[in-house]
């Protein structure tokens, strides 16, 4: 009996064949790589999570929780085809978060990802430890110059156009192509949806309200004027943020991970150290 109760005690622990407990989900999918402490890597719009393993494997000595949204990189979309998808997808992350009983993980998400780990930190602040947002600014709709009132109309109609018509969801599919890899196998309803939910979102009023630290990687062009260009719009929309560090990466496009995998890693470890 003793016996018996010292292996059921042991399986409990990290490091000595921790099994997490079942989670399943019609929003989300999660893998988990390594063993220590708990991080959540979060992809952006149209991505796998497949984008992380490059850092994965440079960063050892964590336990990566690496986050699918289904309707992208040929997942099924399951309920994210159709209706919001960026706050429900925040909300079951946090589920995931309580479901296997993780303590505040670290949050590292690129793009929308980045978006949905400031979401978790403002909505759900218990279960979440320090945040790295990677390229993505508070306002979904700033990083193509516009405004969420300007452009959260715009997407909305552009979107019935997008998946309500043939010529419109290859259209869809063509532009999407330039911003993921992995475009060719994403939902259109739910590239479509997750974009309007984007284009709405200013959370930058909010900003003073996250606790944890926050680290902000963004991408950064080889022209000089353009690189100060970039710089001062991400230190504007970041001001509120009392605990944000900015931290230029460049010359780089928007997937800093492939495009600077060395320095992305850096960054990491140093996030990660706290």
């Amino acid at each position: 009996m003793t016996a018996a109760l010292t292996l059921g005690a042991a399986a409990l622990l990290p490091g000595t064949g921790w099994a997490a407990p079942a989670f399943s989900s019609r929003r989300i999918s999660v893998k988990t790589q390594g063993s220590g402490p708990d991080v959540i890597l979060i992809p952006g719009l149209g991505s796998a999570s497949s984008i992380w393993q490059a850092c994965v494997a440079a960063v050892p000595g964590y336990r990566y929780h690496l986050v699918q949204v289904k309707g992208f990189a040929g997942t099924q979309p399951e309920a994210n085809r159709g209706g919001a998808v960026v706050e429900p997808v925040a909300a079951e992350i946090a589920r995931y978060i309580s479901a296997t009983g993780l303590q505040a993980p670290a949050l590292i998400g690129h793009s929308m990802g980045g978006m949905l780990a400031m979401l978790l930190a403002l909505r759900f602040p218990r279960q979440t430890g320090s945040v790295m947002v990677v390229d993505m600014l508070p306002a979904g709709a700033g990083m193509v110059g516009g405004t969420a009132e300007g452009m959260g109309t715009f997407a909305t109609r552009m979107g019935s156009y997008f998946t309500g018509t043939q010529g419109g969801r290859e259209m869809f599919r063509q532009l999407m192509g330039m911003f993921s890899p992995d475009a060719a196998d994403n939902d259109p309803d739910t590239m479509a949806a997750a974009l309007q939910d984007l284009a709405k979102l200013d959370i930058t009023a909010e900003l003073p309200k996250i606790r944890p630290p926050l680290t902000v990687l963004y991408a950064t062009p080889a022209n000089a004027e353009q690189r100060a260009a970039v710089t001062r719009r991400y230190q504007s929309a970041y001001a509120g943020a009392r605990t944000a560090r900015l931290k230029p990466i460049g010359p780089s496009g928007h997937m800093i991970m492939f495009d600077q995998p060395k320095r992305f890693a850096d960054e990491v470890r140093l996030f990660l150290k706290g």
